[in-house]
Order: C-alpha cells, then structure tokens, then sequence
C-alpha cells in the first residue's frame, strides 16, 4: 500500500519524497513529448530512470493519483511564480498588470509543463468518460480574480462592470495562451501578455479616477 503521509513510524522519508517528485517531473516529460494517450508508465519509468514501474506503483496509488500530482505539482508551481508578482504591488490596475504579465511569463518560461497540463485536462478521462483528475481548485483563479475587481470598483479605481464575466474573460484569455503554446503556435507569450494588459487596463479603468 502507498504511504500518503509522513509519521513518526511510517518510514516515509525525504528519499521516497523525492522519488515522488522525480516520477513527476518524469510524467510531465513524457506527456510532454509523447501525449497522454502514448504515456505509459513504462515510458514514464524510462525517462525517470528507474528500474520497475512497480516503483511507480508503490508512490501513487493508480494512474489517476500519478496524473493528479502532476495537475496539482504545475499549478503550485505557477502560483509560486505569479503571486509574488502581483503581492509586490498595491495599487489594484497595477496589481491587474503584473498578473496577467506573470501568467504569461510563467507559460513562457514554463512550455513543457504547459503542454503536459493542457494535454492531461483535454485528455485523460476514466473508463466512463468523466475527467481523470478533479480540476476543484481551478476556479480559484477566477474568484479572487472577482474579488479583486470587486474591491477595485469599491475604492474607485476600475468603472462599473460585472466583475464575474471580465475575470472570466481575463483568465479565458491567459488560457488561450496556454492552449496555443500546446498547440506548437509560433507566437511571443509576452507580447501577447502586454497586448493583454493594454486591453484589460481599457476596459477596466474609471476615467473619473484620479
């Protein structure tokens, strides 16, 4: 049986943490390269160098676990990168600016993992259709994205709008981003970004403000 957490008599280590995490960064390569329908857990054990897929096993409970961790490792992985962008300012339209600018810097910086993401939530699905992993977190974005809008419009920097449709709009746009570097489209992330952030400083600014 897998060990999930780490006791004082488990004999969970910082070894099979690392494991974990090397499986991982190996299940991103492979979909990366190969698409999730060709990423076998014997071409994930190859490109993790490890000598059984019995040792994938013994680390995730099944391939949905594997595929989870995967999900989750490059979200946490973006959050980490974008959210001290965006806490290093204050005013709310500059705050608006260095988020979408960090998202795309991340998906610039970050191509493999990008793929590998898009590839897994279009892809993988159980025996009866549904998602293979669960996706519960990826609203998140879209709610503080809400919030910060909302308390934007409070203290009179952005206009009246509907705060629930223009941070829908703001992240749809970053994940067409995501969906065209998937996708191989030559195109420049950070330019984009910019065209982004004049676009959504228009629609969002009060004129009346100071």
């Amino acid at each position: 049986m897998r060990v999930n957490s780490a006791g004082p008599d488990t004999g969970w280590s910082f070894t099979n943490d690392a494991r974990r995490v090397q499986i991982v960064a190996a299940a991103i390569e492979t979909v990366a390269e190969l698409g999730y329908a060709k990423a076998s857990f014997a071409q994930i054990a190859k490109r993790a160098k490890i000598s059984s897929v019995r040792l994938i096993s013994y680390h995730f409970a099944d391939k949905a676990d594997l595929f989870q961790a995967l999900v989750d490792t490059v979200q946490e992985q973006a959050r980490t990168a974008i959210q001290p962008q965006v806490r290093a300012h204050h005013e709310p339209a500059a705050m608006l600016a260095a988020y979408i600018e960090a998202n795309l810097a991340f998906l610039a910086e970050h191509p493999v993992e990008v793929r590998a993401l898009v590839d897994v939530l279009a892809n993988a699905r159980r025996e009866d259709g549904g998602p293979l992993v669960g996706t519960a977190g990826f609203d998140t974005p879209v709610a503080l994205l809400v919030q910060h809008l909302r308390d934007g419009q409070r203290s009179g920097a952005f206009r009246p709008f509907d705060a629930e449709a223009m941070a829908t709009a703001i992240r749809a746009s970053i994940d067409a981003a995501a969906n065209r570097l998937a996708a191989g489209d030559d195109f420049d992330p950070l330019a984009y970004g910019r065209e982004l952030v004049t676009l959504f400083d228009l629609a969002t600014r009060n004129g009346g403000a100071a």
